[in-house]
């Protein structure tokens, strides 16, 4: 069974930044491209960034393109989110979803976790 426990969201100011991290179990982590997505209050879910297997390649949304930084450590499993600059517009329930190839793709499974809450305020 797919496991993927989101951790680090919490409370920041406009321009702060925090680190997200998700923690894989269940599957063979080092052999799919993973994705963080996030999911306003009222809205739908919102891809935001993926890395390939190995972390090569990675891909933004125009959102967060300059401000987050997606990378993996394969020996511990686990997927990060560095985000910076964060904007009141960030905040969001974030997620983190396996792909089903090693290589990008546009596709996702359903996030299987409880996701972090990111809160950007004044």
């Amino acid at each position: 069974e797919v496991q993927l426990v989101e951790s680090g969201g919490g409370s920041v100011q406009p321009g702060g930044s925090l680190r997200l991290s998700c923690a894989a179990s269940g599957f063979t982590f080092s052999s799919y491209a993973m994705t963080w997505v996030r999911q306003a209050p009222g809205k739908g879910l919102e891809w935001v960034s993926s890395i390939s297997r190995y972390g090569v390649n990675t891909r933004y949304a125009d959102s967060v393109k300059g401000r987050f930084t997606i990378s993996r450590d394969n020996a511990k499993n686990t997927l990060y989110l560095e985000m910076n600059s964060l904007k009141p517009e960030d905040t969001a329930v974030y997620y983190c979803a396996k792909q089903p190839f090693g290589v990008l793709s546009t596709d996702y499974d359903p996030p299987p976790g409880q996701g972090t809450q990111v809160t950007v305020s004044s």
